[in-house]
């Protein structure tokens, strides 16, 4: 099912920034937009999260969810024949099918939580995302094939239609199947006896959690301003002409192959080796801005390359260790709380990548001291969860 819905939301992701370009946008304007659809995907989880831990419709959700992707990525064939409001049209469905994603991804990480847990989150959520990736790399593909047949972008997005409805179809057929996904829940562990209310072992045990789950949430917050955001990175190719119209998406194929053998992969070390593995994530989000936004085609290939192994590590074993953090009960609450951190970091890092679009070794610097905060901030999470376990 997520394989056949990021082939929607991946194909029109692979040339989003082009997209808008195309229709008269600049670089700041493609930071804005894609860097805000984005932070909408992430900050509206605030809501999202704990609306569907209230109401426990964790399925209701994710079909409302899937379904505004499934609709407005096709929506984006009118834009270019809309004159001087092409430009806002696009704009809104690109917010518009993040707003599915906000709706869905709290209570489909739940539904996932739930069934990871019999085979070990590391492992579940790494397979999960090389699906996942595997329909984010297959989209742009799609999109690659009519844009070299037709020599434009928007027919590609009615062509979206056809795995938007494979996957509303398969939704409906897996929730009929599974309306229930606590089941593969392990059995409750009996709790240990409660401190005294005042002792340390109690106070220890109420913040440290906290404590350690902000200082987790703002190391990825970090992370993800070192990302950019991919648009800006589409705009680039457009912009600076590095490659033909048809290859742009090829290009964010290439990030979603990487991602899709970086998520399994660290999700594997993740299970053997614990949340050490997370300490390479700012490794590579440290160069990518100065790769990616190179004039040199190899370099901003090299750059994509970790762009796509950073995402996939992050889509992946970063949830996996937030659910380690929390109970069960609240996790959609959790995953909508971190999603703020990343929201906002998102909105940053395209609003500054655009606004220093032509200043990237000023960027470039910004990004590699954030980088070196977020590995000292992971490593202080790494203590105080190994001194309270």
């Amino acid at each position: 099912m997520s394989l056949a819905i990021d082939m929607v939301a991946d194909g029109a992701m692979s040339v989003n920034g082009a997209f808008l370009a195309q229709l008269g946008a600049s670089a700041l304007l493609v930071g804005l937009v894609t860097g805000g659809a984005d932070a909408v995907a992430l900050l509206l989880r605030l809501v999202s999260g704990p609306w569907a831990d209230r109401t426990g419709r964790y399925w209701t959700f994710t079909i409302i969810g899937y379904a505004l992707t499934a609709v407005s990525v096709p929506l984006l064939a009118v834009a270019p024949f809309a004159g001087g409001a092409g430009l806002a049209i696009a704009s809104v469905l690109l917010i518009l099918e993040r707003t599915g994603k906000a709706i869905r991804s709290p209570a489909k990480t739940v539904l996932l939580a739930d069934a990871a847990g019999a085979v070990g989150h590391g492992k579940g959520f790494g397979v999960h995302k090389a699906l996942d990736q595997l329909g984010a790399f297959l989209g742009p593909l799609l999109v690659a094939a009519v844009a070299a047949a037709v020599g434009v972008y928007w027919p590609a997005f009615l062509w979206l239609v056809i795995p938007g409805a494979a996957a509303m179809l398969m939704l409906f057929w897996l929730r009929a199947r599974v309306p229930d996904t606590s089941v593969f829940r392990p059995e409750p562990v009996e709790p240990e006896p409660e401190p005294e209310p005042d002792s340390p072992a109690k106070a220890a045990r109420v913040d440290t959690p906290r404590v350690t789950f902000v200082l987790f949430a703002s190391f990825a917050a970090l992370t993800t301003f070192g990302l950019i955001g991919f648009g800006v990175i589409t705009f680039h190719l457009e912009d600076a002409g590095l490659v033909p119209l048809p290859v742009v998406p090829l290009v964010y194929a290439l990030a979603m192959f990487v991602a899709a053998f970086a998520a399994p992969a660290t999700g594997w070390c993740y299970d053997r080796l614990g949340p050490r593995t997370l300490l390479v994530v700012p490794v590579l989000t440290a160069f990518v801005p100065a790769l990616c936004l190179s004039g040199e085609l190899p370099l901003v290939l090299v750059g994509v390359c970790l762009w796509g192994a950073a995402t996939g590590v992050q889509d992946s074993t970063v949830k996996a260790f937030v659910a380690t953090l929390v109970p069960p009960a609240v996790r959609g609450a959790a995953y909508g709380r971190f999603a703020v951190f990343q929201g906002t970091a998102a909105l940053a890092g395209g609003t500054v990548a655009g606004a220093l679009y032509g200043n990237v070794p000023l960027l470039s610097a910004l990004v590699v001291i954030a980088q070196a905060v977020a590995f000292v901030l992971l490593i202080l999470v790494l203590r105080r969860r190994d001194a309270h376990l």
